[in-house]
């Protein structure tokens, strides 16, 4: 069987890291340099794109219901409504750290590379950028979610257009007895998911693992392998471009996480 490290590249530089990030970006059809991949960044390339409902309950897929009820019930919030859906608890329960079925993605490549290197304890070990053809992927879906996207002219969901088509988590779990993946952007609820420019992937069913679906379907997706000898390189490189915690965790402890890796000793 094909294992994930096969279909690995390894880039050597930080010119070549930024030239293969965007390739294949030209859009023919709108003469645009438009990306068609989500990223995901991991600081070691041996981590897995496993969920953190999977890394805290294994198997018991029963476990999601009852994290979602006592989410939501006990979720103090005054501006969350009885009525949500359960794409839009998750998506809460996901950004305030419960263990969901939803994977952290990015439309952009420079974030990807900041969770690939803002690590400093693994600056020892390889990182990597996960790169996943979202078009393609959210294209393979039945009816009436391919519906959805050809109705609004897009390639993403909306949380709408998911409620619109699957108004309950359970009715995309039963749409299809294979295993399905979608990928959709989240509402803007704080400044922390707009300045990650964040995407999440989900499935249908909440112990399905999206890296043996990947090596399913091999032409959706890439893996670039930065090595660890240039992370301190891309990582310095990407402080100054302003790609830091500072920016992408606003607030006190995002700012805290800056200044402890900014001025950090590394001899």
């Amino acid at each position: 069987m094909m294992e994930i490290s096969d279909l690995d590249s390894t880039i050597s530089s930080w010119a070549e890291l930024c030239e293969r990030i965007y390739d294949g970006s030209w859009q023919e059809d709108i003469h645009r340099f438009r990306s068609n991949y989500a990223f995901r960044g991991l600081a070691d390339k041996t981590y897995h794109l496993v969920t953190s409902f999977s890394r805290n309950c294994g198997t018991k897929s029963s476990l999601e219901y009852h994290l979602l009820r006592n989410f939501r019930k006990y979720a103090q919030l005054t501006d969350v409504g009885l009525s949500y859906s359960d794409w839009r608890w998750m998506t809460l329960a996901q950004h305030y750290g419960l263990p969901t079925r939803l994977i952290d993605w990015t439309y952009s490549p420079f974030v990807a590379m900041h969770f690939a290197t803002s690590e400093t304890d693994k600056h020892d070990r390889d990182g990597v950028i996960w790169q996943v053809d979202y078009v393609k992927v959210n294209h393979l879906l039945p009816s009436p979610l391919i519906d959805e996207l050809n109705k609004a002219g897009a390639n993403a969901f909306t949380m709408g257009m998911l409620e619109q088509a699957m108004p309950e988590i359970h009715d995309f779990d039963e749409l299809s007895p294979g295993e399905l993946v979608a990928f959709f952007e989240p509402p803007s609820m704080d400044s922390r998911i707009v300045n990650q420019f964040a995407f999440f992937s989900v499935m249908s069913s909440p112990t399905s693992n999206l890296e043996d679906w990947l090596i399913k379907h091999p032409g959706l997706f890439r893996r670039i392998v930065v090595p660890s000898k240039l992370k301190r390189e891309i990582r310095d490189k990407l402080d100054q471009a302003n790609i830091t915690e500072r920016m992408l965790f606003p607030g006190l402890d995002g700012l805290a996480s800056w200044l402890k890796r900014h001025y950090q000793p590394w001899i």
